[in-house]
């Protein structure tokens, strides 16, 4: 047991009794007992009368405070602590509550003794007095100073975090994870990525999910900062900085990037050092301050000048990128909104949904936040969300489409069936195709005595180029040179089970188009040298010849690495396809976000709705489609899709070559090729036209002169084009590579009006030349031939809407003013008259 003097030089040292005087404090220890209490005790009651000063000398207390407006007031107390001194010489209930946490000792001094001491001792109510007057003023000015600190944070102060973050892709679990990471420090973060990703929010989610939750957190947009600073650092002498008053809390700046380049070096300094200068005044020195605040900011992209003192970096990724989260982010939004009007949650569509996922959001969450928002309001409360009432603008690759599989349902079970191409390839392709290969061989040699030759040249020709600006490359989806490849390579894999090579993509990218462009240049030649329009077996071996190369590549190669890289006619048809009204594309948000297997392009059992295939026969992702040229409209990704995610669209013909057009320079020489191919085909027309003379019987010259023309028609859009640059000095012209694409719309309308002839000429004796071919007369059989003046009439119409699409293009890809332009409009023209003066005559 303790002597009272022990009694009282602790008390004169641990607690706030040593206010008394020494005479005073011997009186009090004398009267001291002590008490014990185990833990989980209440000592007292709120706003109930004490009957003892109680002094704790061992464990830990809790009081607390309770409010029917506010949360429970709580405050801890260790040793030394004493209860109620004041409230029994004011004869005042206590206001706290007060538990022990643990077992606790306690020196008690009855109220009775206490009133006896203060009734001999005046001076205990005077210096009672006292100590509560300091004690008010020093509460005074610590109110005055929260006033004021709060009169700062106010206009920046950040309540609470408006959401966490929603979805369950590999996006927002890192996300989550890196945020979960930098609120476990109080290292300075920056949160970076594009316009509409509530980065602030973000920010909002590091700070309260810190243990300096309770701290405020304050948010200043950097272009409202001012130059000097003051708002973010005080004055000297002044008013004091968001940096004083938040404390150790978070202040975030949100769009450093607007940040005002003098506060840069600040800013680095208070990174480095944990410490700032406030602005000066009046010439005032300012000493160094030191802040024990986190620093978070946001920006569109890293800034360079902070960059190397910032701790952690996290980059939010953009909702394009993560459309797995597409509907998560729906529901959660209606289900906010529809609990904010009090209305029961309304059902969102499956093609609502996959509209909403399809759609690139170049605002991201807040634009996708406001689409809902929109939707919700322009709906009747008890009605489902359909795609119709989700309407934003649209990005370049989606606008003006039109799905024709949804305007035609019967269009898309047909291309869904097995007679597309399945059927139609096996039982109808090929057997005609290896009737049309023997009719060539053992039947007459001429075109006005062979069938086989007429539908080659007369009817193929024709249609095929009439079919490029209709629906792009839909012949290679029937082609017989593949068809006997797949057949072949199916009854090889039987025959000699084995494993396919995969493509040398790299290889095939870089040498495939020169090696169809050699090919394509062979066959002019080859058709202008030995005649093979008029030549029955030659043809049938050039069909032969392409037929042999499907079949070779499908041997060593899976799928159809030849009709992607190597064929020419495939090569003619995909520079063609470009220019088509009709493209095949996928959603890429609803592949993203509801496919995992991607059996459109890898192939794959049966799901859903999508059918057993083998996968893309030419390895293009719709998805990922850019361009007509890789896709032959055999439509296995629409069989596959079990989310409806492949559309067939109507657009405005060719809008790929000035939206999203990759140029390649062997496509841009095929293109020359082929407009030098036009000339050829009509060499005895341009020779008497020039009025030259040449002896085209002897092999040599003939050769010689069919490569004139090949390059010679080549070279003039490229001499064309350095004109351009010569001119236009200051308005620099597009690359040649990228403006000869303008040509296209001619070269094609060059090639098609000069196999209208045979088509309006021969195609309509079809009837009289098959009965020949067999050996019968014919004569007095119907025939269908239109008149010389009609042809060519027909003929000069399609070239001369030929060179106004050119024209129209080319200022499409350019993008310049039309005198900018004019040299190269004015060759169109000049080959436009050309081919006219050639193929209709002058």
């Amino acid at each position: 047991m303790a002597s009272s003097e022990d009694k009282k030089a602790w008390l004169q040292e641990h607690t706030d009794l040593n206010i008394f005087p020494e005479k005073i404090l011997d009186r009090l220890a004398r009267k001291v007992k002590v008490q014990t209490l185990e833990a989980n005790r209440r000592l007292i009651l709120e706003d109930t009368l004490p009957d003892a000063v109680y002094i704790l000398r061992q464990g830990h207390l809790e009081s607390y405070h309770t409010s029917l407006v506010d949360t429970a007031q709580v405050c801890s107390l260790l040793p030394g602590a004493v209860l109620h001194l004041f409230d029994i010489l004011l004869e005042q209930p206590t206001l706290q509550t007060i538990i022990t946490l643990t077992d606790c000792e306690f020196w008690v001094i009855s109220k009775k003794d206490l009133l006896k001491i203060a009734g001999e001792y005046q001076d205990v109510t005077r210096i009672v007095s006292q100590k509560l007057s300091k004690d008010l003023a020093h509460v005074s000015r610590e109110l005055e100073a929260e006033q004021e600190r709060q009169a700062i944070l106010r206009p920046y102060l950040v309540p609470r975090v408006n959401r966490g973050i929603v979805g369950s892709s590999r996006y927002a679990k890192r996300l989550r994870e890196q945020l979960k990471e930098a609120a476990c420090t109080r290292h300075s973060v920056i949160i970076f990525g594009e316009p509409g990703l509530e980065k602030d929010n973000a920010a909002a989610l590091i700070h309260f999910g810190s243990n300096q939750r309770r701290e405020p957190m304050v948010k200043i947009n950097c272009n409202t900062l001012q130059i000097s600073g003051a708002d973010l650092f005080g004055r000297v002498g002044g008013k004091p900085g968001l940096l004083e008053a938040v404390g150790e809390g978070t202040v975030l700046l949100n769009n450093i990037q607007d940040l005002p380049p003098v506060l840069c070096p600040k800013l680095r300094q208070l990174l480095e050092t944990q410490t700032y200068l406030p602005v000066q005044r009046d010439g005032t020195a300012a000493k160094p301050r030191t802040s024990n605040a986190r620093l978070i900011f946001t920006a569109e992209k890293i800034q360079p000048e902070l960059d190397g003192e910032i701790f952690h970096r996290i980059k939010m990724p953009p909702l394009r990128v993560s459309k797995a989260d597409v509907e998560a982010q729906v529901e959660y939004y209606i289900s906010l909104l529809s609990k904010e009007q009090g209305f029961a949650k309304r059902q969102l569509t499956p093609e609502a949904l996959r509209r909403l996922q399809s759609y690139n959001y170049p605002g991201n969450i807040v634009e996708l936040h406001s689409l809902v928002e929109r939707a919700i309001a322009q709906s009747s409360p008890n009605e489902d969300l359909t795609a119709e009432i989700f309407w934003a603008a649209q990005d370049r690759q989606q606008r003006f489409r039109l799905n024709l599989l949804n305007a035609n349902p019967w269009l898309r079970r047909f291309l869904r069936s097995p007679w597309w191409p399945t059927r139609i390839n096996y039982g109808i392709v090929l057997p005609l195709f290896i009737f049309v290969v023997i009719i060539l061989f053992v039947g007459p040699q001429q075109r006005s005595q062979n069938f086989a030759l007429n539908l080659f040249w007369a009817w193929w020709w024709p249609l095929i180029l009439i079919g490029f600006p209709f629906v792009g490359r839909l012949w290679c989806s029937v082609c017989p040179f593949m068809i006997c490849g797949e057949l072949l390579q199916k009854l090889s894999l039987w025959l000699v089970p084995r494993q396919l090579q995969r493509w040398p993509r790299q290889q095939a990218e870089q040498w495939g188009g020169w090696f169809l462009f050699g090919l394509f240049a062979l066959i002019f030649l080859w058709e202008e040298l030995w005649n093979l329009e008029d030549t029955a077996y030659l043809s049938s071996c050039l069909l032969l010849l392409i037929t042999a190369g499907a079949v070779i590549c499908s041997q060593i190669f899976e799928r159809r690495f030849w009709c992607r890289y190597l064929c020419p006619i495939g090569g003619m048809n995909g520079l063609f396809a470009k220019l088509s009204m009709t493209e095949l594309r996928a959603q890429q948000g609803t592949c993203s976000a509801e496919c995992s297997t991607y059996q459109c392009y890898k192939g794959g059992p049966e799901k859903g709705e999508g059918q057993e295939t083998d996968g893309c026969p030419l390895y293009s992702h719709p998805a990922q489609l850019e361009d007509n040229r890789d896709c032959v409209l055999c439509m296995t990704c629409l069989q596959a899709c079990p989310h409806r995610s492949v559309e067939f669209n109507l657009r405005p013909p060719g809008i790929e070559l000035w939206t999203t057009h990759t140029p390649r320079i062997y496509e841009v020489a095929l293109l020359l090729l082929l407009l030098g191919g036009i000339f050829l085909h009509r060499l005895p027309e341009l020779q008497a036209w020039l009025g030259l003379d040449f002896h085209l019987q002897q092999f040599s010259a003939h050769l010689l002169v069919s490569v004139l023309v090949l390059g010679i028609a080549a070279l003039i859009p490229l001499l064309t084009h350095t004109i351009l640059c010569r001119i236009s000095t200051k308005l620099k012209p597009r690359p040649f590579i990228e403006l000869v694409y303008g040509y296209l719309p001619l070269v094609l309308g060059g090639t098609l009006a000069h196999y209208l002839r045979l088509g309006l000429t021969e195609a309509g004796q079809i009837l009289p030349v098959t009965w020949v071919t067999f050996g019968f007369s014919g004569v007095g059989l119907p025939i269908w031939v239109a008149h010389p003046a009609v042809v060519s009439f027909l003929q000069g119409s399609t070239i001369l809407t030929a060179i106004f699409l050119t024209w129209v293009l080319t200022q499409k890809i350019a993008r310049q003013p039309i005198t900018v332009l004019l040299p190269q409009h004015m060759t169109s023209l000049g080959l436009g008259f050309c081919l006219w003066s050639v193929i209709v005559g002058v």
